[in-house]
């Protein structure tokens, strides 16, 4: 099948379930949603949409039900879900919003190495520019619904990644332009892909390293092909449910409220679950007959940290006047308060 063909499939079946969706025969007040998540099933995202839809299911007494497709199995990667959900190929999807940095700066900000390494300061992040957020999102026709966090990132590798010399051509797969900047200024040879392309490049050694955090890394058997885990601190990012806004002001007044009000309460649980999660992390490599790498060589963090301070000062330059220095203040004036 050819790369159009394939193409043009995509696009078939996802009109094709969108008009199912909205088929005679489903009672007015009944709702029927598909949501795509690029990563699989036993992530951390993927948790939390089920905890999502299972709430949503719950507070709308069944009246709206979302059918999970995760593992890209609608045939959409991450980078697909803007032009799907702005055109309403698909109602809403669940998506790492580093994908995104190249339609608005603002998406730059959750995967900004160092700036925000573990839930509190992640969430504190997003909570300080909630509105930038809202305002891209709005601006193509979506909105907003809730946030998911992921989990702090490092570094999976074939072998120990402990000093700067060691990064020196090391084949890693990053996922966003920021990770890919800095790993090339620190000197080694970043490859930026997608979830579902890193274990066939795993398999075929065309990577060494992967820039992912412990849990998704043991999701998808890691260990199979790496046996190193470098607890960097390098960000900890976030994924974003977001909505057509057409399909939200379709439903009844009543509903749009429990979705919001589901939204709310399903975003304070997940991220309140991540620390638990968190917590088991180093135990579960261990299972996994991993090597944890738990304190990182000062100088081994020295050299990504510098690397990554021109990333900050070019995206406040990318920003509207005024907009970054503001989302900022008011980052350290909600750690203030939560810490």
């Amino acid at each position: 099948m050819t790369e159009i063909s394939r193409k043009a499939f995509r696009q078939a079946a996802v009109a094709a379930l969108a008009s199912a969706a909205l088929a005679p025969g489903v009672a007015a007040q009944d709702v029927r949603w598909d949501m795509p998540n690029e990563y699989g099933e036993a992530t951390i995202t993927a948790q939390a949409d089920k905890v999502f839809s299972s709430m949503l299911a719950e507070n709308s007494g069944g009246r709206i039900e979302i059918t999970h497709h995760f593992g890209g199995s609608l045939g959409l990667r991450s980078i697909d879900h803007w032009s799907a959900v702005e055109d309403g190929a698909v109602p809403l999807a669940s998506t790492y919003v580093g994908v995104f940095t190249g339609l608005d700066p603002i998406f730059l900000l959750t995967s900004m190495p160092f700036l925000a390494t573990n839930p509190t300061e992640a969430l504190a992040l997003i909570d300080a520019a909630r509105d930038e957020y809202a305002r891209a999102f709005g601006e193509s026709g979506q909105i907003l619904l809730m946030t998911e966090p992921w989990v702090p990132v490092g570094i999976w590798a074939t072998r120990p990644v402990l000093t700067p010399e060691d990064l020196q051509g090391l084949r890693i797969r990053t996922y966003d332009r920021n990770g890919t900047e800095v790993m090339e200024e620190v000197g080694a040879s970043p490859i930026q892909m997608t979830w579902s392309d890193v274990v066939p490049a795993l398999a075929t050694g065309t990577i060494e390293s992967v820039l992912t955090g412990a849990s998704p890394g043991l999701a998808t058997n890691f260990p199979d092909y790496m046996t190193h885990y470098h607890e960097v601190g390098f960000v900890m990012g976030s994924s974003m449910v977001h909505m057509n806004r057409d399909t939200f002001d379709d439903l009844p007044e009543d509903l749009q409220q429990i979705l919001l009000d589901t939204a709310a309460e399903a975003e304070a649980q997940v991220w309140a679950d991540v620390v638990e999660a968190l917590k088991g992390d180093f135990a579960n490599l261990e299972a996994a007959d991993v090597t944890i790498h738990p304190e990182p060589r000062p100088e081994l963090i020295a050299v990504l940290q510098e690397a990554s301070e021109p990333i900050l000062e070019a995206w406040k330059g990318q920003m509207p006047e005024g907009v970054a220095d503001a989302v900022l203040a008011r980052y350290e004036e909600i750690l203030a308060e939560r810490q």
